[in-house]
């Protein structure tokens, strides 16, 4: 005859088990990133294709002639680095390139010429400017502008998160996600969250990858430095709750449970 204390003791330990695993279970609110709702909307963006230049751009700007050393002055001479090891040059053993970083006025300070506003300038805005401005000394300069730290990051369930380096200074919202590997099975098509920074502030949007008219959305091709987050559904929140310890609990629990069945009898 089994004693009723014997059979109340099997049931709490049971109960106990049976709460630890319900309070190691991971909530959407542990698991989500950027859960509380954005002070800024989609509609509150500009529909921009074309880049523009901000605070913390680094550019490449060479400025060339058919008479080259008319042009010299303009054009910034490469560094040489050397590596108080050694005494070499850089890693690759080659002078470093240098560039021209956007301060937070969005000027930059550029041979001869001085101080210049390039923020908010598109590509051509602003090598037009800087034509206008060379005129003076050259008068067939040929400016050549390029954005070198052009990055998006891309993060949540997708197969490769992180940050990626943008070459040609333009990309879409399609082609970010597919350097990223697209969505995993478990990433929500209908909630992606883009975060934005234009002048100093952060923006924000959700973005609806079930409907094509995703690609009418102003924010579709990105800027650099935008942030792209794909929330995980239900099925990868519950999938996460899951540790090395749940399989030996859950086993521990349905021995429990089948020997108190049998005392109960």
């Amino acid at each position: 005859m089994i004693k009723p204390n014997k059979i109340k003791s099997s049931l709490k330990l049971l109960s106990i088990l049976v709460f630890v695993i319900a309070s190691s279970c991971a909530s959407k609110r542990d698991i989500v990133y950027f859960q509380d709702e954005p002070l800024n909307v989609e509609s509150e963006l500009d529909n921009l294709y074309e880049l523009t230049y901000k605070t913390n751009d680094i550019l490449t700007i060479d400025v060339s002639s058919i008479e080259p050393a008319a042009v010299m002055p303009f054009n910034l001479s490469p560094v040489s680095y050397s590596n108080t090891t050694n005494g070499s040059l850089n890693a690759n053993g080659n002078a470093l390139r240098q560039t021209y970083l956007v301060d937070p006025q969005g000027n930059i300070e550029f041979p001869v010429l001085g101080t210049l506003k390039i923020g908010g300038l598109t590509r051509a805005e602003a090598t037009q400017m800087l034509k206008d401005q060379l005129r003076e000394y050259v008068t067939d300069a040929i400016v050549n502008i390029r954005l070198v730290n052009f990055t998006v990051t891309v993060l949540g369930a997708v197969n490769r998160p992180g940050t990626y380096t943008i070459q040609d200074e333009r990309i879409s919202l399609s082609e970010a996600l597919g350097l990223a590997g697209d969505l995993t099975i478990f990433g929500r098509r209908d909630n992606l969250f883009l975060i934005r920074e234009i002048d100093g502030k952060k923006k924000y949007a959700k973005l609806d990858l079930r409907s094509i008219n995703v690609v009418n959305s102003p924010v579709y091709y990105l800027s650099q430095n935008d942030v792209i987050y794909v929330e995980p559904n239900k099925a990868q929140i519950r999938q996460s709750s899951y540790n090395q310890t749940t399989g030996v609990i859950i086993s521990a629990v349905a021995t429990l449970a089948t020997i108190a069945a049998i005392l109960i009898k």
